[in-house]
């Protein structure tokens, strides 16, 4: 059997990062940028005022209190996205709102709360630092800066900074668009009725979620049967529009796995026993006239699960260009003893939880056979035992993978 790690980097070796695309803006969130981005004015553009208020000279109110506030009149009201701000000068004020530019000469806002809220005269009832409340030019960004930096993914708050430098367009990487498709003529869609030997597809939708979660764009095909010459149909239909497609089902050594037979005569899909438990059968290539990545994984739930965690994961993260292929593992203390097949390394479906000193704790779940999808919905984690080791007793510590959804 090949070796997981051998398996994977025969996959890495083969994905190619996705040409970057000039996107507009809301386009780009969840990508990851290809360019630096340099700030072409500076955060914020002008002195502003932090809280509704009044724009003062600092040294004006410098002796008031609740028992002897400073009366000042008021000269102008600048409301936010006033243009034409006059200037004060001692011993006068005006009234301001928040994100409305500071008028010339002021040097401190004193919030409304501390006034009478006055409009011709006010009455000022604390005094104010230099400086209060002034958010000043460029002390958050300054032209030239680079804001962003070329490999960076970009989130909610990422967005909110290219739009506030006033970029419309980026240059990203795009994110993959998966084609997942279950095979089987037991599978029925979720909503219509079961027969006896029927199931309902549960696959597609895992991974068709578990790609979204990764970074892609997936859609999920519905189940299609057992039948050789739809499903290559089906695949070269859909290779339009697919920068990656998944199979899973019809890869084992039956009678009706046609994946196995539509595919081990078309492009260079390689079919494989891998040395892990679950998800022994693997099938890896390219396919078409664009070498589109396709994965065969197992049919049983939650060997499929893990294969796409293992070995389609860390693909589609490359494509993409992401920072990080693969999930974070952790040490943690294993609180329930364990077995694992020689030579094959295991990935058992396990608890994780931060101990009271900050270490890690975890505990697998159920029995792991590759069916039991209650099991896989309760995990967070999965606990990775070498293919060398048959037994990991209580107490010991092991890696972790962790489950928990990251796109950066």
């Amino acid at each position: 059997m090949k070796r997981v790690a051998d398996h994977l980097s025969d996959i890495l070796e083969t994905i190619r990062p996705l040409p970057a695309l000039d996107v507009h803006l809301l386009d780009a969130h969840g990508c990851v940028l290809t360019e630096d981005v340099v700030a072409p004015w500076p955060l914020p553009q002008f002195d502003n005022s932090a809280m509704d208020g009044y724009a003062v000279l600092a040294d004006d109110v410098s002796d008031a209190t609740e028992e002897s506030p400073v009366e000042l009149p008021v000269v102008a009201d600048i409301a936010a996205g006033d243009l034409d701000v006059s200037a004060i000068s001692s011993g006068l004020c005006a009234r301001i709102m928040t994100g409305a530019p500071m008028p010339a000469g002021a040097d401190a806002v004193v919030p409304v709360e501390q006034t009478d809220g006055g409009t011709a005269r006010v009455r000022i009832m604390a005094p104010a630092k230099l400086g209060a409340h002034v958010r000043h030019a460029g002390e958050d960004v300054s032209a030239g800066d680079a804001v962003l930096g070329a490999g960076t993914y970009i989130g909610a708050p990422q967005v909110g900074l290219l739009a506030a430098i006033g970029r419309d367009r980026v240059v990203v990487r795009p994110k993959p668009r998966v084609v997942v498709i279950s095979t089987g003529s037991e599978l029925v869609e979720p909503g219509n009725p079961v027969s006896l030997g029927q199931i309902t597809d549960s696959n597609s939708f895992t991974l068709t979620a578990a790609a979204r979660e990764a970074g892609a764009i997936a859609y999920r095909i519905p189940p299609i049967p057992d039948d050789p010459d739809r499903l290559l149909g089906l695949i070269e239909d859909q290779l339009v529009r697919a920068d990656l497609v998944i199979t899973t089902g019809g890869v084992s050594a039956g009678a009706y796995d046609v994946v196995k037979e539509v595919l081990s005569r078309l492009g260079t899909v390689a079919f494989e026993k891998v040395a892990m438990q679950p998800g022994k059968p693997q099938g890896f290539g390219t396919v078409g006239e664009e070498n589109t990545p396709i994965f065969t994984l197992p049919g049983n739930p939650v060997s499929a699960f893990v294969s796409f965690e293992v070995f389609v994961r860390p693909a589609i993260r490359k494509m993409f260009g992401a920072a990080r292929l693969h999930r974070q593992s952790v040490k943690a203390v294993l609180q329930q003893t364990m077995r694992s097949p020689e030579g094959k390394r295991q990935f058992a479906r396990a608890r994780l939880q931060p101990s009271s000193d900050g270490s890690y704790l975890v505990t697998p779940l159920g029995t792991q056979e590759s069916h039991r999808l209650g099991d896989l919905a309760y995990a967070n984690s999965l606990i990775v035992v070498p293919e060398h080791v048959t037994e990991v007793t209580a107490g010991q510590v092991v890696d972790a993978m962790r489950l928990e959804n990251r796109k950066d």
